[in-house]
């Protein structure tokens, strides 16, 4: 089947969903499972060296034409999209069904398939106008996703403040968009690096898409709308959302002449990004926000790669500069399939116990197993450990940073920085992740709730399962996407798609092979000699005492509360400590929240003030006449001063 076969069977096997899904779930996800194997179908023509798909339709739609081209750089975000979207599918089909949800369960297809159709209808647009209206359609149906729950007032609060910053991003880019046709003299979009003079706009691009992605400080709606959202949705933000940011930024900087200073402005935003996202992400109590923080962080990740890949094209396309970028594009697809995979599994534990707060978890381990070997499977590779995919991204962009420091050039005075504070990042992340596996899986269950837990159904698990395989898939072999990445990079940039380059992973020879030998034939050697010599259980975590309780183990804050203490500065906790008095004290206790700073200690008291200035202005819209015409008199006065005064215009 051709391409553009292909790409009407998905668009039709969504609408078709979005008119059917509401009375028949079962034939929703056979339609939505099609849709998302069509569309990997065309990706697969064209990453596998296949020609692009371009289409411009004999129609208008709003005066224009409707242009759509798939060509290698949609085609990589597309195979994201279509992956999680159809695993996230699958997976609702237990988690959101009409018995646990009936009031939104139908509501929840018709409008998953929306969003799928208009975040693909983004990465197919070749016009602007077209492009704005797909990019707010994705916004709103992403909206009335995260609010499926609505009569819970936090999730309407994180709907809105979403769908605010979502508009306030969509303005950026209505500028950028408008500015661009002006220059140019036509919707259409493609390759203009020939005109030095829209160099100026790609700061729109940055601002406008940075919001969406969740640059550091504009991810202000990200930790309350995953966090809120169902996990499903919550997983497609997070792997696919704010990957659409990164494809904007991504776009168009192949497409338009850059200024000379954007690699070096991207990989610092980058850098401060990963590092105060994950610092965030520390400070955290509950799960699903903990993993909203750590997605900040790996789109910091990307951004130092594409900030390499930018610094790369200013020092005469140097080969560095190709790494750094191909490892962005990677860990575009590895934090896509890690980041999902966790979210579900911390989807399966709020199924299965009602919180996610993690102070009242502990020991799920014994009875979800199979969530809690899932979970640390995603949580080894979002820590960019071997032998798994997020290792091999992030080695391609430390490779890239390395060979620009050991260049000898002006770009080493950022690379080293960067290095330096990703490896910093990349160690946080570790402490982040093993603080929330070992408090939510490990040691003894801190409530009745997480004691009588029970493991997610094979609906649910074989999504995950999918996405854990993808993980390993790419972190033992590699070598299987460098082909495909070249091809990406080689479109982006034509300059560098004629050279052959070897594959950077050739020099991890079989080492991913054998740290995962090794790790199997080690939990093969524990489980033999657990058989065949017995154990005995011991509470987890008993502090020394010889008579422990669950409540005396450490808890998410304490785990991690040095660390998150080098970060007091930013983060700015609120605590309230009762302290233990006299001989024989009574209760004690200490509460900790931290707070949204950015929302909370910027955004919001700027907001109250031009609320109470906008109020006072209002008082003077009261409906009596002789008033306004004072107005007038006032005003014309005033003008009279400025006139005398010399003032001109």
């Amino acid at each position: 089947m051709t391409i553009g076969l292909l790409l009407s069977v998905s668009a039709f096997c969504l609408l078709t969903g979005i008119l059917l899904g509401r009375r028949a779930p079962g034939f929703w996800l056979g339609l939505t499972l099609l849709a998302a194997l069509a569309a990997l179908g065309a990706c697969g023509q064209v990453l596998l060296g296949g020609a692009e798909w371009d289409w411009r339709s004999a129609f208008r739609v709003g005066g224009e034409s409707v242009h759509l081209r798939l060509d290698a750089v949609s085609a990589w975000f597309l195979t994201l999209l279509s992956v999680v979207g159809g695993a996230a599918a699958v997976y609702t089909r237990d988690y959101w069904s009409d018995h646990h949800y009936p009031r939104s369960a139908a509501r929840n297809r018709a409008w998953w398939n929306v969003l799928l159709l208009t975040m693909g209808s983004v990465l197919v647009c070749a016009n602007g106008l077209h492009f704005l209206i797909a990019w707010e359609l994705f916004a709103i149906s992403g909206y009335f996703l995260v609010t499926l729950e609505r009569q819970d007032r936090e999730v309407r609060a994180a709907g809105w403040l979403y769908l605010a910053a979502s508009h306030a991003g969509t303005l950026c880019l209505f500028a950028f968009f408008t500015l661009l046709a002006a220059r140019v003299g036509s919707w259409d979009l493609g390759p203009l690096r020939d005109r030095p003079e829209l160099a100026p706009l790609f700061w729109l691009v940055l601002a406008g898409f940075g919001v969406k992605a969740g640059l550091f400080p504009l991810h202000i709606w990200l930790p309350s709308a995953h966090a809120n959202a169902p996990s499903h949705v919550s997983a497609i933000l997070s792997g696919v959302a704010l990957k659409l940011g990164i494809y904007g930024i991504v776009r168009f900087s192949g497409w338009l002449p850059v200024p000379d200073a954007a690699g070096w402005v991207v990989i610092g935003v980058g850098a401060v990004t990963g590092l105060l996202g994950i610092a965030f992400s520390l400070a955290q109590n509950d799960l699903k926000r903990l993993l909203a923080y750590s997605s900040v962080e790996n789109i910091g990740i990307i951004l130092v790669g594409i900030g390499g890949g930018l610094l790369g094209l200013t020092h005469g396309d140097a080969a560095w500069g190709r790494l750094a970028f191909a490892g962005a594009l990677l860990h575009v697809w590895n934090h896509g399939f890690f980041k999902s995979l966790l979210f579900f599994s911390a989807g399966s534990v709020l199924h299965a116990t009602g919180t996610r707060d993690m102070s009242r978890l502990g020991g799920l381990w014994r009875a979800m197993p199979w969530t809690a070997a899932l979970f640390a499977t995603g949580a080894i590779a979002v820590c960019a450990l071997p032998p798994l995919n997020g290792f091999a991204s992030e080695w391609l962009v430390y490779l890239g940073l390395f060979d620009a420091v050991t260049s000898r050039t002006a770009a080493a005075a950022i690379a080293t920085p960067a290095i330096i504070l990703l490896a910093v990042t990349g160690a946080l992340a570790l402490v982040s992740f093993v603080k929330a596996s070992a408090t939510v899986f490990l040691g003894a269950p801190r409530t009745a709730i997480a004691r009588h837990a029970h493991e997610a159904g094979p609906w649910m698990r074989g999504p995950m399962l999918l996405l854990a395989a993808l993980c390993v898939t790419i972190g033992l072999a590699p070598v299987l996407v460098w082909p495909l990445l070249t091809r990406v990079t080689g479109v982006w940039h034509p300059g560098w798609s004629g050279a052959a380059v070897e594959s950077p992973f050739l020099g991890l020879g079989f080492a991913p092979l054998l740290i995962a030998s090794l790790i199997v034939g080690v939990v093969l050697l524990v489980r033999r000699t657990v058989r065949v010599r017995g154990s005995e259980r011991q509470l987890t975590w008993d502090c020394g005492y010889a008579l422990p309780t669950a409540r005396m183990q450490y808890t998410g804050g304490s785990f991690g509360g040095i660390a998150a203490g080098w970060f007091n500065w930013i983060l700015r906790p609120y605590r309230r400590l009762r302290r233990p008095r006299g001989f024989f004290p009574a209760e004690a206790s200490l509460i900790e929240r931290v707070p949204e700073t950015v929302l909370e200690h910027g955004i919001q008291p700027v907001g109250t003030i031009i609320l109470r200035i906008s109020t006072a202005v209002r008082r003077l819209q009261h409906g009596h006449l002789q008033y306004y015409i004072a107005y007038v008199v006032v005003g014309l006065l005033g003008l009279a001063a400025l006139v005398a005064a010399g003032v001109k215009p």
